[in-house]
């Protein structure tokens, strides 16, 4: 027998083998997925940074870094519960936060809303995902906006459906446009989602256009999906209606909220589902939604005790979105000063945190608008998001986040009009 330190024939034999590893690839599921919110246009931002460059972030609606701090109550009750949520909660959501979530939507009409109808997720993106993964079978048709938050099509992709984008208006104040709507309905399409108050756009329903959209749904039996997540973040008199409220029992309404973008806590992840309408034919639908919500264990356990706390205390947002208030001044000033920009025009923003801009073809011949953010980037050190990334139909906008202070909104869409001249120039 070999000696301690010796190997035996096989074993060089197999030493001189070559093992040829199988590659490690993404899903083909992943194929049809994007998210470019934070993609290759954050790469390379990333890598600029990694070189020393200081990168103005205007591609993401986080309130953090702009000097938005969460509530003082809200931050105390959630110090307060760390000692009692080491462990898992209920899947659907501790009870104090399904009830105040539920007495919400009481308050707003729908007294029907039970604490059993609602699931408190891990922010709203977490059950968007879930909500289509237990909805969607293969090749089912979801209607969605254009411009979207891309999350949407990237979720019923991912679930194997087929996302279905329908026009909103940019000259009608990018409303959606119902006859389009009608237009691109097959007998295969499920659901229809309504982004109100919307991202990108800035634009918030009137009751009529909801009610034009709900009569749709109802006619051709389509489930809704209602993003209502800057609900409360709207300006200058205009009026959020909830989706569910007009809905009543014509229609089975999904609606998606919480406390990231009003309460200024995007870290916390801490939003909400809940279901209205005829409930009692959506009982399978809610068994597989349940299981999705038991597979992931539970939501952020912390975060779920400032839902009660937010939705029951002072709302310090009306203070934020009144004449005055930092979201409110700022989205109206990055909307004037781009807007005084030759060859570009925005519709103003009725809500939400953004500008969604218009760039003249003529005046800029911009093929490749990932592109275009990309060369912005490098030049002005500025990070915007193109407007194909929230599935526009033509590479002619991008979307800037109008959270920074006035001061740095100014240089910051001052660097924006610079580099445009150069490009006016040739």
């Amino acid at each position: 027998m070999p000696g301690s330190g010796e190997r035996n024939d096989d074993d060089k034999v197999n030493c001189g083998k070559l093992h040829l590893m199988r590659p490690l690839i993404q899903s083909q599921k992943l194929r049809g997925v994007r998210y470019d919110v934070r993609g290759p246009i954050l790469t390379e931002a990333q890598r600029l940074e990694q070189e020393g460059h200081k990168i103005l972030k205007l591609n993401i609606g986080n309130t953090g870094p702009f000097g938005f701090d969460a509530p003082e109550a809200i931050l105390a009750d959630v110090i307060h519960s760390l000692p009692e949520s080491g462990g898992y909660s209920d899947a659907r959501g501790i009870y104090s936060a399904r009830t105040a979530v539920a007495q919400y939507y009481q308050s707003r009409g729908l007294i029907d809303t039970r604490v059993e109808d609602v699931l408190i997720g891990n922010g709203v993106s977490e059950l968007i995902t879930m909500a289509l993964q237990a909805f969607v079978d293969n090749g089912n048709e979801i209607l969605i906006p254009a411009p979207d938050y891309p999350l949407w099509t990237g979720a019923v992709t991912l679930a194997g459906g087929t996302p279905v984008h329908y026009r909103c208006d940019e000259e009608n104040g990018w409303l959606p446009d119902l006859a389009d709507i009608e237009s691109k309905i097959t007998d295969n399409t499920y659901g229809m989602v309504i982004i109100n108050p919307n991202n990108p756009t800035g634009a918030v329903y009137s009751e009529e256009v909801l009610r034009g959209l709900i009569e749709i749904a109802v006619k051709h039996q389509l489930t809704i999906f209602a993003d209502e997540i800057y609900e409360k973040i709207v300006y200058d008199g205009a009026v959020h209606h909830h989706v569910a409220t007009l809905a009543g029992d014509d229609a089975i309404v999904l609606t998606f909220s919480g406390l990231s973008k009003a309460y200024r806590v995007c870290g916390y992840r801490a939003g909400w589902l809940m279901i209205s309408g005829p409930k009692h034919l959506a009982a399978d639908y809610l068994e597989g939604l349940n299981l999705l919500a038991n597979m992931r264990m539970c939501a952020n356990v912390p975060a779920q005790h400032a839902i009660q706390t937010a939705l029951g205390g002072y709302q310090s947002i009306n203070e934020l979105v009144a004449p005055g208030g930092r979201f409110h001044d700022q989205v109206k000033l990055a909307s004037r000063l781009l807007n005084e920009i030759p060859g570009v025009s925005c519709v103003e923003p009725s809500g939400a945190l953004y500008c969604f801009p218009k760039l003249d073809h003529d005046l800029y011949p911009i093929d490749d608008d990932q592109q275009f953010v990309i060369d912005l980037l490098h030049a002005k050190k500025i990070l915007v998001t193109h407007g194909t990334g929230f599935n526009w139909f033509e590479p002619d906008h991008f979307r800037v986040v109008a959270l920074p202070e006035e001061d740095v909104l100014v240089e910051a869409i001052g660097r924006i009009a610079e580099y445009l001249e150069t490009i006016r120039q040739g």
